[in-house]
C-alpha cells in the first residue's frame, strides 16, 4: 500500500478517568497558574463552584456568562472582564456553550485553557472558535484556542439526561464521520474516527438504558474525546457547514441541529467516499450508515425534524444561498436541487434518501 499524507498531532494534556475531577488541583499546579476565571453557563455555577472550591482564592472569579452559539457581544465582555481581574488562566466547565467562550477569551488574550467537559461536544479538543453576530456564525482555527489540559471525568456527565446525551453524542460523532472524509484525513486519523464512532454508537443504546452505568458513560465520553481529535485534525465538509449556517441564522440547539442533520448528508456524501463508507460499516455494524444513524437517534428519543427544533419552513433556501455562496471541502459536489433534497427531508425529519436522479 503506498501511503501518501499529512499528519499533525495536537500539542496539550489529556487526563481521562473516573473521578479526574479531583485532580484539578494538581493539574493547576503544574501550570502554575495563581488567577484563575471560571467560565460556565449560568445553569452549571453550582457546579463550577463546587469542581473549583478546592482551588480556593487561586479562583479569581466565577463567570457563569456563557451561552449558545457565542454570541460576539457575550464574547466581548468575557474578554474584558478576563483583562479587569488580570486572569492568568481560563477554567472551562460544561460542553461547547463554555468552552467556546473560553476560547474567544483564549482567542484575544492567550489565556491557557483548561476544559473540564460535561457533554460529548469534543471541541475541547480543536483550535476551532466560532463566533455569532447578526444571525450569522463564522468559525476559524486558532492554536491558542487549543486547550493546554482537558480532564475527562465521566462522572461530570451521569447528571446529562439522555436525550441531550443522544445529541451529544450524536454530535461528536458527526465529527468523526466528517474526518473520514475529509481531503487532510490521514491514516491515523482515520483509525481515530473509525474507533469513535464504534465507541459512541455503542454506547448511546446503554446509556439511555442506564444512565448511570458509568462504562457507558465512559465509552461515550472516550468517543467525544477521538472524536474532537479526529476534528481538530482535518478539514471539515457539508455537514458541518450546514449546522453552522442553521445554528447561527436561526438560533437552533447546536448538538439537536448536528443530530438531524447528519443522516441527510451521508446520505449525499458516502456514496462519492468508499473508504469512509467501509469505515462506518464497519465501525456501525451496518450496510447503511446513513439509515443506521438516522433510527439509531431516533429510536433514543432524538428529534429529526429540523422543523420540530425551530427551523421555519421558508428559510430553507436562506440556508440554501449561504451554502452555496461560501466554498467548502466536500468528497462531492453538491448541487443546489441535492441541498432542497437533503434539507426538505431533515426539515420533516424523514428518513434520509438519494435525490431521485443525482449522480453518485
Amino acid at each position: 500500500m503506498k501511503h501518501d499524507f499529512v499528519h499533525e498531532s495536537r500539542p496539550g494534556r489529556v487526563v481521562f478517568a473516573v473521578g479526574a475531577r479531583t485532580r484539578l488541583p494538581e493539574e493547576i499546579d503544574h501550570l502554575g497558574l495563581n488567577n484563575l476565571m471560571v467560565v460556565c453557563t449560568p445553569g452549571q455555577a453550582d457546579l463550577a463552584a463546587e469542581l473549583t472550591s478546592p482551588l480556593g482564592d487561586k479562583v479569581a472569579e466565577l463567570y457563569p456568562h456563557a451561552t449558545m452559539h457565542v454570541p460576539v457581544a457575550v464574547a466581548s465582555k468575557g474578554i474584558a472582564r478576563s483583562r479587569e481581574i488580570d486572569a492568568d488562566g481560563c477554567i472551562a466547565i460544561g460542553g461547547g456553550s463554555a468552552i467556546g467562550l473560553a476560547k474567544a477569551i483564549a482567542k484575544d488574550t492567550g489565556l491557557p485553557i483548561i476544559a473540564l467537559p460535561t457533554t460529548y461536544a469534543g471541541s475541547e479538543m480543536t483550535t476551532v472558535w466560532g463566533l455569532t453576530n447578526a444571525g450569522r456564525k463564522t468559525t476559524g482555527r486558532d492554536p491558542r484556542v487549543l486547550p493546554v489540559t482537558v480532564v475527562y471525568d465521566p462522572q461530570l456527565t451521569v447528571t446529562l439526561p439522555p436525550a441531550l446525551s443522544v445529541t451529544s453524542g450524536m454530535n461528536a460523532l458527526a465529527h468523526s464521520a466528517e474526518a473520514l472524509y475529509a481531503p487532510d484525513c490521514s491514516p491515523i486519523t482515520a483509525l481515530i474516527a473509525a474507533e469513535s464512532a464504534r465507541a459512541i454508537a455503542s454506547a448511546l443504546p446503554r446509556l439511555v438504558a442506564d444512565p448511570r452505568d458509568i462504562d457507558a458513560r465512559s465509552d461515550a465520553l472516550y468517543g467525544a474525546w477521538l472524536a474532537g481529535s479526529a476534528l481538530g485534525s482535518t478539514t471539515m465538509s457539508l455537514h458541518h457547514k450546514l449546522c453552522h449556517i442553521l445554528g447561527g441564522t436561526f438560533d437552533l440547539p447546536h448538538a439537536e441541529t448536528h443530530t438531524a442533520v447528519l443522516p441527510h448528508v451521508l446520505a449525499v456524501n458516502l456514496p462519492a467516499a468508499s473508504t469512509a463508507r467501509t469505515a462506518l460499516e464497519t465501525a456501525l455494524g451496518t450496510t447503511e450508515p446513513s439509515v443506521h444513524l438516522f433510527h439509531l437517534a431516533q429510536d433514543l428519543g432524538a428529534e429529526m425534524s429540523l422543523k420540530a427544533l425551530g427551523m421555519p419552513e421558508d428559510g430553507l433556501q436562506t440556508v440554501i444561498d449561504q451554502t452555496i455562496a461560501a466554498p467548502y471541502a466536500n468528497p462531492t459536489p453538491v448541487a443546489e436541487a441535492d441541498l432542497h433534497h437533503l434539507l426538505g427531508n431533515a426539515l420533516l425529519g424523514a428518513a434520509p434518501t438519494t435525490r431521485p436522479g443525482a449522480s453518485q
